[in-house]
Formats: structure tokens, C-alpha cells, sequence
């Protein structure tokens, strides 16, 4: 079985989670996935199958679990209307500083696994997820070797919180995939935040593409295949250069 499901128990309370190994049963370098705002659903659990039949252990915690149960959504249908009124409830119930709390539990949780190779882990992140992926790794640097952002939305803001200002903190190397067209990251924004990886030495590689802010899910209205096709090339690339396996 390469899917599981289990709950850990974190600081605030209990935390459904998913879990997808590789098929083959040798396990592999494991993967924190920080699920966008759409929460769980079929596409991010399809998602996260797809990292684990490319070699890793898979870890997707439902960073809505202080909300408690909800959907599963469609995004198509919520993206329709007012997609606030609908999921601001539960993203008021989560964000970066207490993703990064969480970490210790999730990392402990991983480290109990004999099927995962390596102490060093990797991170991606979409939309929301994508600064917590950042803050997680700057919250434990020395767990985290490689963090990927998809379409990481205000990554370098005014916020006790943001992203930017775990560079100091940082040891993995970063991946930043942004969207040509995004207001929650427009290009000042991503300015902002490159300079504050340079200015501390992060190891980053940042790609704009020609798509909208949600290009990578295939749910998403405005999914677009073949820029999300590229973007499953250059991570699958980028942890496969990063991870240690064995």
C-alpha cells in the first residue's frame, strides 16, 4: 500500500495527515507537502502520489486541522464567487509562524519511519504553502535541504511572519517558481525577497512563468498543463540534485 492515512499530535491539537511511499517498498528521501489554500482533496492527494512514485516518502498535513472538518472543495466551483467568504475561515486558522511550529512534530513523526532514507528532508509548497514550506525550513535549518515554491504567494511582506525573514536562518537551497501574472507576488515583491536571500547567502534559483498565480493544479481554473508539466521536470530535477538517498 503506498497510501496512508494518520494523525499527529502537534501543539495546538491533532493533525490529520497523509502519507505516500514508493511503490517499489524501498522507501526514499522524505518530502513535507504544504497544501495550498484549497485544502484536501483528490488533486493534492494525486499530487503527492506522483512525488512518491518519483522515489520519496510524502508527508501532506492538513494545515486546516484547527479549523476541523470541512469540503472537500471543488476550486472550480469555489473560484466562481467570493472564494474568501468560503476558505478565509480556514485560512484564518492557519499560517506561517504556526506551520513553523508544527515542524517538530512532523519531522519527529518522519523520523519514526524506517522507510525514510536520509535525516535530511525537502519541502514544496503551493500558493500558501509555499512561504510555510520557506518558514518551515528556517524554523529547523538544519532538517531541510532542499524547499521548492509554486506560485508562494506574499513572500516577502511587512509581517512579523514573512518568509523573507527566515534567510538568516536558511541552509537549504531554494527553487521559487513564480507566475508572470500574480498579485500576491508581484515583481517588487519577488525583488524584496531575492534580495534578502542574496544578502544572506541563501542558495536559490528563482523561474518566472508565463502562466497565473495556480498554474501547477490541475483543479485550478487556471491550471495550465504544459507550464505545469515543466514545473514537475524542474522539481523532480531539483530534489533528485538535493536529497541524499540510502
Amino acid at each position: 500500500m503506498t497510501h496512508e492515512q494518520t494523525t499527529i499530535t502537534t501543539p495546538d491539537g491533532q493533525c490529520p495527515a497523509h502519507v505516500f511511499t514508493p511503490t517499489d517498498g524501498q522507501g526514499g528521501p522524505a518530502l513535507i507537502f504544504y497544501m495550498d489554500a484549497g485544502g484536501i482533496r483528490p488533486a493534492e492527494l494525486a499530487m503527492a502520489q506522483r512525488l512518491a512514485d518519483a522515489g520519496y516518502v510524502v508527508l501532506l498535513p492538513d494545515l486546516y486541522y484547527r479549523y476541523g472538518a470541512y469540503g472537500p472543495f471543488d476550486p472550480k466551483e469555489v473560484f466562481k464567487g467570493d472564494f474568501r467568504a468560503v476558505l478565509g475561515p480556514l485560512m484564518a486558522t492557519t499560517g506561517n509562524a504556526k506551520v513553523a511550529a508544527d515542524t517538530d512534530a512532523y519531522l519527529a513523526y518522519l523520523d519514526q519511519r524506517s522507510d525514510v532514507q536520509g535525516e535530511r528532508i525537502g519541502a514544496v509548497g503551493f500558493c500558501m504553502g509555499g512561504g510555510m514550506a520557506i518558514a518551515a525550513g528556517g524554523s529547523r535549518p538544519e532538517r531541510f535541504a532542499a524547499i521548492a515554491s509554486f506560485h508562494g504567494g506574499n513572500l516577502a511582506t511587512d509581517a512579523e511572519d514573512s518568509p523573507h525573514r527566515c534567510a538568516g536562518a536558511l541552509e537549504a537551497e531554494l527553487y521559487i517558481a513564480a507566475a508572470e501574472h500574480d498579485g500576491s507576488y508581484p515583481a517588487d515583491m519577488a525583488e524584496r525577497f531575492e534580495k534578502a536571500m542574496s544578502d544572506a547567502g541563501v542558495t536559490f534559483r528563482s523561474e518566472t512563468y508565463p502562466a497565473k498565480h495556480g498554474w501547477m493544479k490541475p483543479d485550478f481554473p487556471v491550471y495550465d498543463e504544459k507550464s505545469a508539466e515543466h514545473g514537475w521536470r524542474q522539481m523532480l530535477a531539483f530534489f533528485a540534485r538535493t536529497l541524499v538517498r540510502g
